[in-house]
């Protein structure tokens, strides 16, 4: 399924703008979609694509605001653990230079193990780092 060849209804656009509105999680209208078709083979589209569509077009978050609404995000799991850290820096056209962060898990299992590696390079292409 080539992102090319995938595409998403405009019947399909409408019940996950219907969905939003009422508070349906976003994996659920996919799950339901795989139901009605029989298979996830059946649909022109995967999940990842209606995740998209949800957070892009339905919610109106641009790649630009992406590292605002990190930030805030960082800030609310901070305010609902005391021991979640982060840092990140932002470059001069505001997109992320570089991010850390770390639960009160995470924080427990370097202190416990205390020899820790970082792959830097994980999931970098998304938003064309290189």
């Amino acid at each position: 399924m080539l992102k090319k060849h995938r595409e998403i209804s405009m019947f399909v656009r409408r019940t996950i703008k219907n969905n939003e509105k009422v508070g349906i999680r976003p994996s659920k209208p996919y799950e339901s979609f795989v139901a009605a078709a029989d298979s996830h083979q059946e649909l022109s589209f995967i999940e990842k694509d209606v995740r998209n569509y949800i957070t892009r077009e339905v919610r109106n978050v641009s790649k630009q605001d992406d590292p605002k609404e990190f930030g805030k995000y960082l800030l609310r799991m901070k305010e609902k653990n005391q021991n979640f850290f982060f840092e990140f820096n932002l470059e001069g056209d505001h997109s992320i230079k570089n991010v850390f962060w770390a639960d009160a898990r995470s924080r427990a299992t370097c202190e416990y193990f205390r020899d820790i590696s970082f792959d830097t390079a994980y999931n970098t292409n998304m938003y064309s780092v290189h």
